[in-house]
């Protein structure tokens, strides 16, 4: 059975380097950051979950987290300032029954339960990268340095990438020492929820909050014993 570890990671995605902090963001009364961690507990295959801060956040990130985060054995790392970097710093954390990592961008808190599910399946099927990913519906525009038009493109040509990722041992591994994200030919797709939606700033509060309403609720599962603590 393939063994997963989880990185929530606070540094901002490739290609979004102006738009870090939307994990701190509270949605509903809670942290993104909160919900994007819970998405992964409770789930037999997952052994470990782990959460990076950036170096400026660590400190607040630890006084406010740590010790709800210690409740369920999440381990709190530092490290960043770039997305890749968060990836590396967390390399020597990895346990090391570990099989496959999980990276998640701590902005996305509306994942769909069983996008999860599909994602731990198609990595255990022997995938070395999955990535879920949406169909990009409008129109794209490219442009040059200054801004002007130069093309146009149909969006049937692209998909727009998503978290979680999953990574083989392997492949995280290469990423990480090399600090450089696989070739796209070597990335599996698997279809997610349009209602996986990055969380920005504080305006995108309520956009986040609808689609964590619209999503299908998780089945139940019950405690394993009559003091487990529900969920946050």
């Amino acid at each position: 059975m393939a063994i997963f570890s989880a990185l929530v990671l606070t540094a901002p995605p490739p290609g979004l380097a102006s738009e870090a902090g939307g994990g701190f963001v509270k949605v509903d009364g809670r942290e993104a950051i909160l919900r994007s961690v819970e998405l992964f507990l409770n789930r037999d295959n997952v052994k470990q979950v782990q959460v990076v801060f950036l170096p400026d956040e660590a400190e607040e990130g630890r006084r406010k987290y740590g010790p709800h985060l210690g409740l369920f054995g999440v381990k709190v790392l530092t490290a960043g300032p770039r997305w890749i970097d968060q990836i590396a710093g967390a390399l020597e954390k990895i346990s090391p029954e570990t099989t496959h990592v999980i990276v998640h961008d701590a902005a996305r808190p509306a994942v769909a339960y069983s996008d999860v599910d599909a994602l731990l399946e198609e990595a255990e099927g022997g995938a070395a990268v999955v990535s879920l990913a949406t169909p990009v519906r409008a129109r794209l525009v490219e442009v040059d340095e200054g801004g002007g038009s130069l093309a146009f493109h149909s969006p049937s040509q692209f998909m727009q990438l998503l978290t979680p990722q999953s990574y083989s041992v392997a492949a995280f591994k290469e990423m990480a020492t090399t600090k450089k994200e696989p070739h796209a030919s070597t990335v599996k797709l698997l279809k997610g929820s349009p209602l996986n939606v990055r969380m920005g700033g504080p305006g995108d509060e309520r956009m986040v909050k609808t689609m964590l309403g619209m999503l299908p609720k998780p089945k139940s599962k019950g405690p394993n014993n009559p003091f487990e603590e529900a969920q946050w």
